[in-house]
């Protein structure tokens, strides 16, 4: 006879098993059976964020650091609800993620009591897969299913509705295992050898990457194929990890999102070689189309939505990247011989002093004129954080106009040391940078966040003072929206700013973090910055630092 289980408890059981270490949560009434089954499960840590779009982001961070599955619970209709830009997110990244909701026992919702939902339809449009448990004998394989979707490329989030009588139900169930597909695949030897002639025939090539590259654990693979062919390589215009190694020489930082700056950036190349993501996601629409005429492309990564979505490919492989450049390069260069070794020395060579190291040095001498000018001026700022961050050190980057040259200035070494905004919702890095540090305790963490987006997401704080975390908050305060006034003043010749100041009151941070627990310092004198910055990032716990930078907008 199999032994007895409460629902609560297999399913705690269950996410551990599927290598949940972190259950990212806020509790209400139809949560209490899982908060009740926690007591028998104190290896699991519970990690309490004060809002349920912050739970999903915390979780968020969390996976996107550690490439590994995450759990969060959220509370009922209003509860996902409130996580659904979250939500937005995190299917933005594909990440592996398992939310989930306490709902209304069966029958009970019937009658549409307070705080009842159609969850399930609720979720579906940001979901790979989304089920409502109506057995407790059914849980066990919802789950393991719900697992193997989340972590099968492309990857992404699904979500579970959890009935209160399920929870509380007690079956002899099986709780079945673990599985994971491995999709670790590489091109047949035809596709291998069409990709390397159509590589090789390329005068050319210029070289797109996009996250796969951080998922695939791919960065030093890519490297080599863009130093095999003397190329250029660029990050796709929506820069949101370490895509590349910064100090490759073969490196020329992001693809501007503006199809013009990137249509002119790309003319002088015959070949896309596309690794990994969509190449060239834009923002704002602009009737010059981004992809220079007569530009043909080539294409791997598992994402196949993303594969010729928009533009059609010579080649396209749905394949993982690393095992892909692991073969390919080989062939690259068994088939271009000397001739390919030649014209990759002359490639290097024209790039020498063009590429990311090559530019680095000029503009930090541009933006240290700024260096004495009061009110402090945002690209100094973020100047001082890179200098002064440890080299360990992971960047979580929400700084939107004040972080413009911080992929130039801070080179991406390992694939988790950086972690950017993707999806243009705002509010995504306090509370990811939180998941950050927890994924990484040994690591200090910093977050660089505008003003704006740190008050969509301020209660982050309290999880971080309460956890103890190496996190240090740096809050750049322009008193304002400054992309929406620089937006308004450049599509609409209009610098009438409504809605866009936070003056009158002005809001204050410093005071905001040490009430939520933190230890917090405003700097208006650019002077102080060093010594401050330095000091924050050398010691344990949670910090947050308030920079007053200038409010101009351009």
């Amino acid at each position: 006879m199999k032994n007895k289980i409460t629902g609560r408890s297999a399913f705690l059981a269950l996410l551990k098993d599927e290598g949940v270490t972190h259950l990212f949560g806020n509790p209400g009434t139809t949560e209490l059976p899982i908060m009740h089954a926690l007591k028998d499960h104190p290896d699991l840590t519970y990690v309490m964020a004060m809002q349920e779009s912050l739970v999903v982001a915390m979780a968020d961070g969390f996976s996107r650091a550690s490439g590994k599955l995450v759990a969060c619970n959220v509370h009922v209709a209003p509860g996902l609800g409130n996580a659904m830009g979250s939500l937005y997110n995190a299917s933005f990244t594909g990440t592996p993620l398992i939310l989930t909701a306490g709902q209304q026992e069966q029958g009970h919702g019937l009658t549409e009591p307070v705080l009842y939902g159609p969850l399930v339809q609720m979720a579906e449009p940001l979901v790979k897969w989304a089920v409502e448990v109506t057995r407790l004998e059914d849980l066990p394989r919802i789950v393991r299913r719900a697992a193997k979707i989340a972590t099968t490329p492309p990857t992404g989030p699904v979500f579970i509705s959890l009935p209160g009588d399920i929870l509380n139900s007690e079956a002899g169930i099986e709780l079945g295992r673990s599985t994971r597909i491995d999709t670790r695949v590489k091109p047949s030897d035809e596709s291998l050898q069409a990709l390397t002639a159509r590589i090789l025939k390329a005068e050319r090539p210029v070289i797109i990457v996009g996250d796969e590259l951080v998922k695939s654990d791919a960065l030093h693979e890519a490297a080599q194929l863009a130093e095999t062919l003397g190329c250029p390589a660029y990050q796709s215009p929506t820069p949101y990890g370490a895509h590349f190694l910064s100090e490759s020489p073969c490196f020329m930082g992001a693809l501007a999102r503006i199809q013009k700056i990137a249509r002119e950036a790309l003319a002088p190349y015959d070949l896309i070689v596309a690794l990994g993501g969509d190449p060239l996601r834009m923002s704002v629409y602009s009737e010059i189309d981004p992809l220079p005429d007569g530009l043909s492309i080539v294409q791997v990564g598992l994402g196949d939505w993303d594969i010729a979505k928009n533009y059609s490919a010579d080649i396209a492989l749905k394949a993982d990247v690393k095992e892909t450049l692991r073969v390919l390069i080989p062939a690259l260069k068994a088939a271009g011989g000397r001739a390919l070794e030649a014209r990759a020395r002359e490639g290097l060579a024209a790039l020498a002093s063009k590429n990311w190291t090559a530019r680095r040095k000029p503009l930090i001498e541009q933006i240290s004129k700024h260096a004495n000018t009061s009110p402090i001026d945002p690209d100094w700022l973020a100047l001082q954080v890179v200098e002064a961050m440890p080299d360990n050190a992971i960047l979580v980057d929400e700084g939107l106009t004040s972080s413009r040259q911080m992929i130039a200035l801070r080179p991406h070494r390992d694939r988790y040391g950086y972690h950017a905004l993707a999806s243009g919702g705002i509010g995504w890095g306090l509370p990811a940078s939180v998941g950050v540090s927890l994924a990484h305790p040994q690591r200090p963490v910093v977050c660089y966040s505008g003003d704006g987006s740190a008050m969509y997401s301020i209660q982050s704080l309290w999880t971080a003072a309460n956890h103890k975390l190496p996190l240090t908050f740096v809050i750049v305060n322009n008193g304002g929206y400054r992309i929406i006034k620089q937006r308004l003043l450049a599509f609409h010749g209009d610098d009438h700013y409504v809605g866009m100041d936070f003056a009158d009151p002005p809001v204050d941070f410093t005071g905001m973090a040490k009430s939520l627990g933190l230890e917090a310092t405003k700097v208006t004198d650019p002077a102080q910055l060093k010594s401050v910055l330095s000091s924050a990032f050398s010691r344990p716990g949670a910090k947050l630092i308030e920079v007053m930078v200038s409010n101009a907008v351009n």
